[in-house]
């Protein structure tokens, strides 16, 4: 059979039809109402039927016999021989029902695929997941060394717009958390003793681990925290990259060690996940840390214990001695203080708001903090976007989880001729008002519940608007425990209002209008986080100039803000987005960072040669000069680059370090160029150092050595992220400390047609140094 698109060309149609006889002739129907949907519809065609390689480019040229005509009529008869080898077999095959089969030897790491919920099988496998769930009969309590461990300091948990009630857990008292701790350190020898590939194998089993008990977790986090399907099952698949991807990682130590180039694990280190990716996130900072080495506590978020339970079981289940990892849920009290601040702990690792990180830094200014922490993220709408695109990335960015992202469209800002015209917030309106809200474990739920009833910020943005803003879809609460909100959108929030600089987290998306990108730029750019940020616009010059000058460590061009896959997108922020060395989770070097790194012998002589500035100033043009693209996919380029610290680096050398650090540390920052601000504690006081680093505007603190509780009240309290690792003279260790990440993913493909070439499985494409 054949099919034309009516009107587009009417001769050859009638030709088609005298000379076969049937053809089918399409349009769009469309209520006058929506008539420019048929116009976008026909302009695509258009655009579509005028590239190269379409027949009706050429339909002007043809002649009989003439090179165009041959070209035409051998395209035609390539199609119909490739015909006979194409399978009519259908392509989407998945089953979630199908046993899985753990590989006997990890191959090259590739993505988990999500589950494909558009297959009858994968819809039936849900549904029963759902159904045989049932909670815990048993408390959740604190299990070290392998051992579960009874409590008398109980609490219950409740289950979030669940038709299970709650669940009970014991918490860990200050005797736990030291015997958790002692547990852990008499470990650490043990665990670190083991190579790199012994440990990679007991990670990335894991991710079977998980791969296999897909439907149960799933079915679990949609009652303990509210996660829908959709969001659910993307999180289960990251858990299952990270495993693979820090066991991939563990390579690089064996290279490393082999050019003289020692890790050593930081020793125990504390995991608190958030509640909103309560099974990925956590899994992830467990498995780095013991990838990396250190033994493992994972205390749990208060409203997600039975995940943390889960997540230890994955863990343990895969042969991660129960010695390595420890589950200990204790409260956000003088006891959960203890655990963070206990001087046999080395590190914490941290997911969630950034006053969370600044409470753990005031009870211990010395922590070994590695945080992710808030964000107020934008994305952009200039007049050269595809608005339909625009909006549905937006929708779902704003109001995907409930806005509890922190990677979550907080804020649109819109150039003004978009944001002027009706017909777009009538788009956004409709777009918004046809989300289905509704419980976690229900399949039809488009946006789940809240993780608890809103106060404080939240309640405000749900119920309070400011000067000059109207409400454009008024937010409504939905049920008695104030749970389920539908989302609101707030129009009319004006430059440095509250709305434009306070984080949220829930589903409340605000409008600001923009003159033009620069002025956009200059909004997105006034926060004080920098977490994620968007662009929709169709224009290579304005995508150039955004992703040249947007202070943020994801950037995501024609596609959601939210949704950050491993390696694909490693994610992690800027300025108060980030809190300690910054480096990105889901990357190449964030299991290394949880390592101190040295070199064999004596490196002394070493430090302040001109054999090691030119290595350096090596790494650095060459790294600052690249864009890596491991995934090297068709349709969607995701760089990750290094970028220069516009405020540099003050560096506090302790009195006992060698002389010529001071002279290593100008070279190393010359290379990276950064300005750089040297203090020597055999010259300059905590006291006064403390007082001038105020006053510096630097974006990073290295501290080498010992250093004062004064030096780093000072620098937490001005926002400068604080490195206090031990100086390595690798550049590739070292190198990455002096400067910042940037991941920049932007969609390649119009209605599917991809805008670039097929580019090698792994790419660097060079740059003009910034």
């Amino acid at each position: 059979s054949f099919e034309m698109l009516e009107g587009m060309a009417p001769a050859q149609a009638q030709a088609l039809h005298e000379a076969h006889g049937d053809v089918l002739l399409y349009t769009p129907v469309v209520r006058p109402s929506d008539f420019t949907a048929a116009i976008a519809y026909l302009v695509r065609r258009l655009d579509e039927n005028t590239t190269p390689d379409n027949f009706l480019h050429n339909l002007f040229d043809l002649r009989p016999a003439n090179a165009v005509f041959a070209a035409e009529a051998d395209r035609f008869r390539a199609a119909v021989a490739g015909r006979r080898s194409v399978s009519t077999a259908p392509r989407r095959v998945q089953d979630r029902r199908l046993p899985i089969v753990d590989a006997d030897v990890p191959g090259a790491f590739e993505n988990e695929p999500n589950t494909d919920f558009s297959l009858h099988a994968n819809r039936a496998w849900i549904t029963d997941a759902l159904a045989e769930w049932r909670p815990p009969t048993l408390p959740i309590v604190p299990i070290i060394d392998g051992v579960e461990v009874a409590t008398r300091h109980r609490s219950r948990v409740d289950f979030t717009c669940s038709p299970f009630v709650d669940y009970e857990v014991q918490l860990a008292d200050r005797a736990l958390v030291d015997a958790a701790v002692a547990v852990a350190n008499s470990a650490a020898s043990r665990w670190s003793a083991l190579p790199p590939a012994g440990r990679a194998e007991l990670v990335d089993r894991v991710g079977d681990v998980v791969a296999r008990r897909r439907g149960e977790l799933l079915a679990a986090m949609a009652h303990d925290t509210g996660k829908t399907m959709l969001e659910g099952d993307p999180e289960i698949s990251e858990a299952i990259d990270f495993a693979r991807y820090y066991a991939h990682c563990l390579d690089d130590f064996t290279r490393l060690t082999t050019m003289g180039v020692i890790p050593r694990p930081v020793g125990t280190v504390v995991i608190a996940p958030p509640w909103n990716f309560p099974f990925a996130i956590a899994l992830g900072g467990v498995l780095a840390a013991a990838a990396a080495g250190n033994t493992v506590i994972l205390k749990p978020a208060p409203q997600a214990v039975l995940i943390g339970r889960l997540v230890a079981e994955c863990c343990w289940d895969a042969g991660i001695p129960g010695d390595v990892v420890q589950f200990l849920p204790c409260p956000d009290d003088e006891v959960g203080q203890a655990l963070i601040t206990h001087a046999g702990v080395s590190a914490v690792v941290l997911t969630g708001a950034r006053s969370t990180a600044e409470l753990f830094l005031g009870w211990k200014p010395s922590l070994r903090l590695h945080a992710e922490t808030s964000g107020k993220n934008s994305l952009i709408i200039t007049a050269y976007a595809d608005v339909e695109l625009a909006v549905k990335d937006l929708v779902k960015s704003a109001f995907g989880h409930a806005g509890q992202k922190c990677s979550a469209a907080s804020l649109a800002i819109v150039e003004a001729s978009v944001h002027d015209d009706p017909s777009f917030l009538r788009r956004l309106v409709d777009a918004t008002r046809t989300l289905r809200i509704g419980p976690g474990h229900d399949v039809r739920t488009d946006v789940g519940p809240l993780i608890d009833p809103p106060t404080g910020d939240l309640q405000r943005a749900l119920t309070t608007l400011d000067t000059g803003e109207s409400w454009l879809v008024e937010p409504r609460q939905l049920d008695r425990s104030g749970r389920l909100w539908s989302p609101g959108i707030r129009i009319g929030v004006g430059r440095g209002s509250w709305f434009h600089h306070n984080e949220c987290f829930g589903p409340v998306l605000g409008i600001m209008r923009a003159d033009d990108l620069t002025d956009a730029m200059a909004m997105q750019n006034a926060v004080a986080y920098g977490l994620t940020a968007g662009l929709h616009s169709l224009d290579a010059t304005e995508i150039e100039t955004w992703t040249e000058g947007v202070q943020a460590g994801n950037l995501y061009v024609n596609r959601g803000i939210t949704g950050a896959i491993v390696r694909r997108q490693p994610f992690g922020g800027w300025k108060h987005s980030v809190v300690g060395p910054a480096v990105k989770a889901g990357g190449p070097r964030y299991v290394a960072s949880l390592c101190d790194w040295t070199h064999v012998g004596d490196t002394n002589g070493r430090l302040g040669s001109a054999e090691t500035s030119r290595a350096f100033a090596q790494w650095a043009a060459r790294e600052l000069a690249a864009e890596h693209d491991p995934s090297g996919l068709r349709a969607e380029s995701n760089v990750l680059r290094f970028r220069s610290l516009p405020g540099g680096v003050a560096v506090r050398i302790g009195a006992q370090e060698d002389p010529a650090t001071d002279a290593a540390c100008r070279a190393i920052a010359l290379s990276a160029r950064c300005r750089v601000h040297v203090s020597d504690a055999s010259t300059e006081t905590d006291g006064d150092f403390a007082t001038r680093l105020a006053t510096l505007g630097v974006d990073r603190l290295r501290v080498l050595g010992t250093t004062n509780d004064t030096v780093l009240r000072s620098a937490h309290a001005t926002g400068i992220a604080v490195d206090p690792r031990p100086l390595c003279l690798e550049p590739e260790i070292e190198g990455p400390r002096w400067l910042r990440e940037q991941s920049v993913t932007t969609t390649m493909h119009r209605h599917g047609s991809p805008t670039r070439p097929p580019r090698e499985q792994v790419t660097t494409r060079r740059r003009t140094p910034q």
